[in-house]
C-alpha cells in the first residue's frame, strides 16, 4: 500500500505539518475549521467508494471467471478430441489420426496463450512458437484478431476430420459446442477489456478523496494540535488506499500485480493438454513471486 500511495500520503503530511505548524507557532487561528461537517463527508465518501470497489471487484471477478470457463472448455475439448477422434486400425490412417488430435490440442494451447497476449497488449508471435509451425505462425501475422483466427482453423480441421470419417456428426457436434463456450469466454474478455468504467467517474472521486484529505487539518488542528499530522494523514491512508485497490481492480488485464493469472492458468491448459495426449516432458507449473501469481 505505501508502494502504491507512498509519495501522495508524504504530501499530504507535510501538508499536514504545515497546518498544525502554522495554527500553533505562527499564530494563523483563522485556519482551524472545527465545525466543518468532516464526519459526514467521510460517511459519504466511504459509501460511494465502497460502491466503487465493489463494481471494480465484479469486473476482477468476471474476468476471472471467465478464464475459468476457458480452462474448463479447453479441458473439455481436449478429453472430446483425444476421446472422439478415431480412425481404422490400419497404422497410415491411426498415424494421421493422432497427427489431427495433437494438431487439434495444441491449436487450443497456442489459442489460450494468444488470448492472453491480446488481451494484455502483447505481440503474440512469442506465444505461438512452441506450438505452431513456422509456415501456421507466418501466416496468422496479418490477422487482426490471432485467437479468432485459430479457433476458425480448429473448426475447419473438425470439419476436415468429419470429412474422413474420423468424427461422428453426434461428436462433431460437442466438440463444435466447445468452441462456442470458448468463443463467448472471449467475448466476454474483449467486452471487460474495451468497455473502460467512465473516466468522469473515475476523476470525480478522485477529486473528492484529495478535497477531504486536504480538509482534514482544518477540521482536526483545534483540537489535536501537534497530533493533527497523525491524525489527518491515517484517515488520508484509509480513503487513498480504498480508491486506489477500486482503480486497480477495474483493470483485470493490464499486466500488473492485481492481474487475473492468465499465465499460471495457460500453463495449466497446456500441462493438461499434453498429458491428454500422453506426452510426458511436460513443463512446470508457474509459481507465485513474492506472493504474486502471474
Amino acid at each position: 500500500m505505501l508502494g502504491f500511495i507512498g509519495r501522495t500520503l508524504m504530501a499530504l503530511f507535510v501538508f499536514d505539518v504545515i497546518v498544525a505548524v502554522a495554527y500553533l507557532y505562527y499564530g494563523q487561528r483563522q485556519i482551524a475549521l472545527p465545525h466543518l461537517p468532516l464526519s459526514i463527508g467521510a460517511g459519504v465518501i466511504g459509501v460511494i467508494l465502497g460502491f466503487r470497489n465493489n463494481s471494480s471487484y465484479a469486473r476482477w471477478w468476471e474476468a476471472r471467471t471467465l478464464w475459468g470457463d476457458v480452462a474448463t472448455y479447453s479441458r473439455c475439448l481436449g478429453r472430446q478430441g483425444v476421446a472422439f477422434l478415431s480412425g481404422a486400425d490400419e497404422t497410415e490412417e491411426r498415424t494421421r489420426v493422432d497427427a489431427a488430435r495433437r494438431r487439434l490440442l495444441y491449436y487450443q494451447i497456442a489459442y489460450v496463450n494468444v488470448l492472453r497476449c491480446q488481451l494484455r497488449d502483447e505481440a503474440p508471435s512469442s506465444a505461438l512458437d512452441p506450438f505452431l509451425t513456422e509456415e501456421e505462425i507466418d501466416s496468422l501475422r496479418g490477422e487482426r484478431n490471432v485467437a479468432a483466427e485459430i479457433q476458425r482453423r480448429m473448426g475447419l480441421l473438425l470439419q476436415e476430420c468429419f470429412r474422413c470419417g474420423w468424427l461422428r456428426e453426434v461428436h462433431l457436434g460437442l466438440l463444435d459446442n466447445s468452441l462456442t463456450a470458448l468463443a463467448n469466454a472471449q467475448g466476454g474478455c474483449e467486452r471487460i477489456k474495451h468497455t473502460p468504467v467512465p473516466k468522469d467517474y473515475d476523476y470525480f472521486l478522485r477529486l473528492v478523496v484529495f478535497g477531504q484529505c486536504l480538509l482534514l487539518p482544518f477540521g482536526m488542528v483545534a483540537n489535536l494540535g501537534l497530533f493533527t499530522p497523525i491524525g489527518a494523514s491515517l484517515l488520508g491512508f484509509v480513503f487513498l488506499a480504498l480508491d486506489r485497490i477500486g482503480r486497480d481492480l477495474e483493470h483485470p488485464f493490464c499486466h500488473s500485480r492485481h492481474d487475473v493469472p492468465m499465465t499460471a492458468i495457460c500453463r495449466t491448459i497446456e500441462i493438461n493438454l499434453k498429458q491428454s495426449l500422453g506426452e510426458t516432458e511436460l513443463p512446470a507449473p508457474i509459481k507465485p513471486v513474492r506472493g504474486i501469481l502471474r
